[in-house]
C-alpha cells in the first residue's frame, strides 16, 4: 500500500511529524509501562518542567512547555488526583493557580531520571544516530527505524553510550 503522507513530501510535513510524534509517544509509553510507571508519557514533560523550574503558575507552565493552558490545567488535575503535584491558589489572585511537585512526584521524577529517561534517550539516540541527508530522508529513516525496531527494543544500555 502506498504511504500517501510520505509520498506527498513537504505538503504533508505536519501530518508526518505528528505521525512520528505519536509513534514516539506510544513507544515511550510502552517503556514506561514496562518499568511500571503509572502515568501517561505525555504528562512527563509537565513533571520535568516542575522539577527543572520549581513551582510555576499554570500560564508559566504552559509557556515553558509550549502547550495550551487548558491542556496544562487538565494534566495538572489528573496528576493531582495521583498525588504527584500540588496545586495552590496564588496569593492575592484566587483565580490563578500554581503547581509544584508533591513528595510522591519528586520520587517519581527520581525514578524516571534513573530508569526511564536514560532508556528513552538512548533509544532515540540509537534510532537517530545514523541519520544524514535531507529532512524528508531523515524522517523516512526515523519512521523506518521505528517500524523495524520500536524504542522499547532500543537503547537499553543507560551508560550514555550508543547501543
Amino acid at each position: 500500500m502506498e504511504d500517501v503522507i510520505r509520498n506527498l513530501g513537504f505538503l504533508c510535513l505536519g501530518s508526518r511529524l505528528k505521525r512520528v510524534g505519536e509513534r514516539l509517544q506510544a513507544d515511550t509509553q510502552q517503556i514506561m509501562d514496562e518499568v511500571g510507571v503509572g502515568i501517561a508519557s505525555g504528562q512527563y514533560p509537565l513533571l520535568a518542567a516542575l522539577d527543572r523550574l520549581g513551582p510555576l503558575s499554570v500560564g508559566d507552565l504552559a509557556e515553558a512547555l509550549g502547550v495550551s493552558q487548558p491542556g496544562v490545567t487538565r494534566s495538572l488535575s489528573q496528576l493531582a488526583l495521583l498525588d504527584l503535584v500540588q496545586i495552590q491558589s496564588i496569593p492575592g489572585d484566587q483565580r490563578r493557580k500554581a503547581a509544584s511537585l508533591s513528595t510522591k512526584g519528586e520520587r517519581l521524577i527520581a525514578q524516571a531520571k534513573a530508569e526511564v529517561w536514560p532508556r528513552i534517550e538512548n533509544a532515540v539516540i540509537d534510532l537517530c544516530g545514523g541519520l544524514g541527508g535531507s529532512l524528508l530522508a531523515q524522517l523516512a529513516a526515523i519512521e523506518d527505524g521505528l517500524a523495524e525496531r520500536p524504542l522499547s527494543r532500543r537503547g537499553s544500555d543507560t551508560s550514555g553510550k550508543k547501543p
